[in-house]
Order: structure tokens, then sequence, then C-alpha cells
């Protein structure tokens, strides 16, 4: 089984018209989910704050797969990850928790920046450390089926 990274409770000012989910807010929870692997990464918002160094989006590919709706619980997991020297790859799935039925997945292919300079920058030598060791301790709970970006990575 993939990695819980948290549980969120769908609130009514995230549904639209047709009385679910707007998809606009599917990538609010799969970004909140998120901070918890880039925190533990040391590149979430604290690192962005302290270090001046943090992860920028450059693409995603997301799929909807079933509704969720107002008062919907929904655990967020980490199904994939990986690294190159300057990027980030990684996928979520999203399940509507008392069904434990799939929703919704994003894949999310990450640049490291240098915020005080805001151009590309190579993971420090402790980060890929962090990094190479949490996949190591995982790995076999990865999927990787599906994967879009897995040749986006310069290894």
């Amino acid at each position: 089984m993939s990695l819980l990274l948290n549980t969120t409770k769908i609130v009514n000012e995230w549904t639209d018209y047709n009385n679910h989910m707007n998809l606009s807010f599917y990538i609010l929870v799969f970004d909140k989910a998120a901070e918890k692997i880039l925190s533990k990464f040391n590149m979430g918002e604290e690192a962005a704050i302290k270090t001046k160094r943090s992860t920028m989006v450059v693409e995603t590919h997301t799929t909807y797969n079933n509704e969720v709706k107002e008062e919907d619980d929904v655990d967020v997991y980490l199904s994939y990850c990986d690294h190159d020297k300057k990027r980030l790859h990684y996928k979520l799935e999203m399940y509507e928790k008392s069904k434990n039925v799939l929703s919704a997945t994003t894949e999310v292919l990450a640049l490291y920046i240098n915020l005080d300079l805001r151009k590309v920058a190579e993971f420090e030598k402790e980060k890929i450390l962090i990094m190479n060791n949490f996949i190591d301790e995982n790995k076999s709970k990865f999927k990787f089926d599906n994967l879009k970006f897995l040749n986006k990575l310069k290894k």
C-alpha cells in the first residue's frame, strides 16, 4: 500500500453547481498533502522561508476517476517518488475514505529552485541522501504503472 500523507474533509466552498468538488480544489487537496513529503525532504514551506530553497511544479498530469462530494473524507497517498539532481517526480492518489474508492490522481514534476536567484539549482548532498533513504525504505510500496514523466528525469 502507498504511504498515507493526510486526510481531508471536503467543504461546501469547494463544491460546484454539479454538487461535487470542483476540479481546482482537487489540486489544492493534493498540494496540501504534497507539503508533507516536501517538508520531510527539507524543501517545503519552512525551507523556502529559512534557506530560500524550494520546489516549483513545472508539469502535472491529473485524472479524475470518481467524484467526491461535500462532507466526504478523502485520503491522499504518495504512490511514487523519485528524483535526479534538479527534479522531483512524484505521484499522489486520492481515495474517498468511506468506500476506499480511487477518486483522483496527480503526477507531478517539480524543479528545485534557488529562490534568491529564481533559478533552477541542484539538490544539496544532504537532501539527496534524505530522498534516497526515503525512496529505498518505501520503494516496495510504490506503483510504477501509468507514470507519464519517467523519461523526464536525467539519471
